[in-house]
């Protein structure tokens, strides 16, 4: 059993796995950081600033009045934060998109790597001489 356990891990497959998942988890924190520092601030900006985080119905409990989403849940109140879920689906959107066009970059340049050199083709410079010669001798036999 451990040898087979050993052959598992061993596979190419596998190791591809485990790479896969350790860049992607550093990838994450760059997407997440492009979303939070970069693009979500540009969206604020045309938006008006527009943030549904603090957004939420008191489902039992009281809490003062305007009081943050932080507030509530620290007071012990039981809370349908509506809002975080829709920041959360809206970060998700962006950074779907921030991927789907990252990967379509990807897809073009590899396209081009792999895009074999434009063959010049080829022109025609009239017969060789072997052609000619033949040709003389055709002519010769003929007389």
């Amino acid at each position: 059993m451990l040898g087979e356990f050993k052959d598992f891990i061993a596979k190419g497959n596998v190791m591809d796995m485990a790479v896969g998942i350790i860049i992607g988890a550093a990838f994450t924190a760059i997407v997440s950081s492009l979303v939070a520092d970069l693009i979500n601030p540009i969206i604020g900006l045309f938006t008006g600033g527009l943030d549904f985080t603090n957004n939420y119905a008191v489902l039992s409990g009281e809490v003062a009045e305007g009081a943050s989403l932080a507030a509530a849940r620290e007071a012990g109140v039981s809370v349908f934060a509506y809002g975080s879920f829709i920041m959360a689906v809206i970060n998700f959107l962006i950074i779907a998109f921030v991927v789907f066009m990252l990967v379509r970059y990807v897809n073009r340049v590899k396209a081009i790597a792999e895009k074999p050199q434009d063959v010049a083709p080829e022109v025609p410079t009239g017969p060789s001489q072997l052609d000619i010669l033949i040709e003389i001798r055709d002519e010769l036999k003929k007389t």
